[in-house]
C-alpha cells in the first residue's frame, strides 16, 4: 500500500512538473513576441562597447545590450558597405611639448604600461581584442613650441640682427629632451603610427614683428622657410620618425596666441607654389602639404588656395579646427576639389571636463562629424597635462584638459581619451567610412576596416532612451541606448 502511494504521489509530480514546464513555455513565448527580434539572424560574432555617463559607464565591452535580428518598431541604421567614401589615415591626440614632458618624467615601466595602453591595439586575431588598449593610431606634433610648451623657441632662434638663410644653425635640440624619446618609444609599440607636423610660428628673426606673437612672414624669407621645413622633416627622419604629413601654419588667422603668425590665404598660396612646394619636390620629400588648419567657419580660405593653380598640384589636402563655424561646411571644400582630402586637426576639452557633456557634443560633431563630412582623421587637442594644465607659454592655453592628467606615476584619464577610443580601438587606418543612414536622434558613422570588420558608432542624441536595429545586406542586430550614451558596435556578417 504504501508502494502504490508512492508511485501515485511520483506520477502526480511529474504531471504537475510538465504543466509548470509548459506553462514557463508559454510565458517566454508570449515574452519573446512582445519584446524579441521576431526573426532572429545569426550575424556572426559581434562586440559592443558603450559610454554611458548615466551608468558612469566609460568605454567598457558590454556582454549584454545586443541581440541579433530586427525589432519591427525600432528605428533603424541601415549600413551599405558597397557605398564608400574616404579611406580614414587614423584617430588620435596631439603630442604636444608638454605631453611628452610630462610622459618621459614617468618612471620606464609605468611609462611603457601608458604608451602601451595608448598605442598598442587588437591581437590580429579577428573580434579578440585587447582590453587595456585604446590604439592611438594618428598624431599631431609641433614644428618649434606650441602654446602648451613651457616657453617659446623655434630650431634656429638667433641674437637679434642676425638671420640663418641657409638653416646653417638649424637644431631640433629641444626636440630629443622629451619630444624625440617618446616618440621612438611609441614607434616601437606601433611602428605604422603616422605623424603629422604643424609650425605655430617661424623663427622671428623672419617675421615682420620680430616677435613670437603675431606678425606675418617676410617675403624675402620664403625660401629661407621653405628650407626650414625641409630640414626639419630631413632631420627627424634622422632620428627614425618619419613625418607623414605637414601644415602650413597651426590657427593661421588667430594671431594672438604665443606663439602664432597671421597668414592670409594669398600668401599661403605663395608660400607653397613659389618656395615650400619646388623645395619639397627638389629635395625628394613625400611629406603632404596641408593647408589652412582653422576653423570651419572660413572654408573659402583653403578653396581660395585649391583654386590657385600653381599652388594647387602641390597641395594634398585642407585641415581643420572646430572653434568657429558649422562641421559640415567641410564638405563644401571636398565639393570644390573633390580630389583633395580633408583632416580634423584640432579640438580642446576645457578643464575640469563634463563627461556627459564633451562625450555628446565631441563624438555628435568630431567623431561621426568630421568623419561624415569627408575627413580623414579626428585629432584632440592635447595627449596629456598635469592636474594644472601645465605647462604652457606666457598668454598660452591655461584651461586645456589632457586626454590623461600625469601627476608623476598616476594617471586619470580625462573625456577625450574615452571619444577618441570609441573610434580608434577599431577603426584601424585604410578603413572606409561606408555609407549609413542617420537621424537626429541617432547620429551615427560606419566604418569598414581592412580585415572586412563592420564598426559603427551610435550616439543616442535625444533626451530618453532609444533603441533600434544595425541592418546590413541580410543581417541584422538591435540594441538600445540611454541619453546621452554612445555605442560602438563591430561585427564581422556571415561568420
Amino acid at each position: 500500500m504504501f508502494e502504490l502511494a508512492f508511485k501515485r504521489n511520483k506520477i502526480l509530480v511529474m504531471q504537475l512538473t510538465g504543466i509548470l514546464f509548459l506553462i514557463f513555455l508559454f510565458g517566454m513565448g508570449c515574452k519573446k513576441s512582445s519584446n524579441q527580434p521576431e526573426a532572429p539572424v545569426d550575424t556572426g560574432s559581434a562586440e559592443f562597447w558603450l559610454s554611458d555617463p548615466t551608468l558612469n559607464m566609460k568605454f567598457v565591452e558590454q556582454y549584454t545590450g545586443i541581440e541579433t535580428g530586427r525589432v519591427d518598431d525600432y528605428q533603424s541604421i541601415t549600413v551599405d558597405p558597397g557605398v564608400a567614401y574616404q579611406k580614414m589615415d587614423g584617430f588620435g591626440f596631439a603630442l604636444t611639448g608638454g605631453s611628452a614632458l610630462h610622459i618621459h618624467n614617468m618612471s620606464a615601466a609605468n611609462r611603457n604600461n601608458l604608451l602601451s595602453e595608448l598605442f598598442n591595439y587588437m591581437d590580429a586575431e579577428p573580434m579578440v581584442s585587447l582590453q587595456s588598449n585604446i590604439g592611438i593610431s594618428y598624431l599631431r606634433v609641433s614644428i618649434g613650441a606650441s602654446d602648451l610648451d613651457e616657453y617659446v623657441f623655434s630650431y634656429d632662434d638667433l641674437p637679434t640682427g642676425q638671420t640663418d638663410v641657409n638653416m646653417e644653425q638649424f637644431t631640433l635640440e629641444e626636440d630629443r629632451k622629451h619630444v624625440i624619446p617618446v616618440l621612438l618609444e611609441i614607434l616601437q609599440i606601433n611602428p605604422d603610427i603616422k605623424i603629422m607636423a604643424s609650425p605655430w610660428s617661424p623663427p622671428v628673426w623672419m617675421k615682420t614683428n620680430r616677435n613670437s606673437v603675431g606678425g606675418s612672414l617676410k617675403p624675402e624669407y620664403y625660401d629661407a622657410y621653405a628650407k626650414y621645413f625641409v630640414k626639419y622633416i630631413q632631420e627627424m627622419a634622422n632620428e627614425g620618425i618619419t613625418i607623414d604629413a605637414i601644415t602650413i601654419q597651426n590657427e593661421p588667422l588667430h594671431p594672438g596666441n604665443n606663439p602664432s603668425l597671421l597668414m592670409h590665404a594669398d600668401e599661403q598660396a605663395a608660400f607653397i607654389k613659389n618656395s615650400l612646394g619646388p623645395a619639397f619636390k627638389n629635395a625628394g620629400l613625400q611629406t603632404k602639404i596641408i593647408i589652412y588648419d582653422h576653423n570651419a567657419d572660413r572654408p573659402d580660405y583653403p578653396i581660395a588656395i585649391l583654386d590657385d593653380p600653381e599652388a594647387n598640384p602641390y597641395v594634398d589636402g585642407s585641415a581643420f579646427h572646430l572653434y568657429g563655424g558649422d562641421i559640415n561646411d567641410l564638405s563644401s571644400v571636398h565639393d570644390a576639389h573633390p580630389d583633395k582630402n580633408l583632416y580634423f586637426t584640432e579640438q580642446w576639452i576645457g578643464a575640469p571636463g563634463n563627461f556627459a557633456g564633451d562625450l555628446k557634443w565631441h563624438v555628435r560633431q568630431l567623431i561621426i562629424g568630421a568623419s561624415r563630412n569627408w575627413c580623414k582623421t579626428v585629432i584632440e587637442w592635447n595627449l596629456a597635462a598635469n592636474e594644472n594644465q601645465d605647462p604652457h607659454t606666457p598668454g598660452g592655453c591655461t584651461q586645456c584638459l589632457g586626454a590623461v592628467t600625469i601627476s608623476g606615476d598616476m594617471i586619470t584619464r580625462n573625456p577625450a581619451y574615452y571619444i577618441i577610443a570609441h573610434a580608434s580601438k577599431f577603426v584601424r587606418p585604410g578603413s572606409l567610412r561606408i555609407s549609413s543612414t542617420t537621424t537626429e536622434d541617432l547620429p551615427n558613422v560606419a566604418f569598414k576596416t581592412p580585415d572586412d570588420r563592420v564598426v559603427v558608432i551610435v550616439l543616442n542624441n535625444g533626451n530618453s532612451e532609444e533603441s533600434f536595429n544595425i541592418l546590413i545586406d541580410d543581417k541584422a542586430i538591435n540594441s538600445s541606448l540611454s541619453a546621452g550614451a554612445v555605442g560602438t558596435y563591430v561585427w564581422q556578417p556571415g561568420i
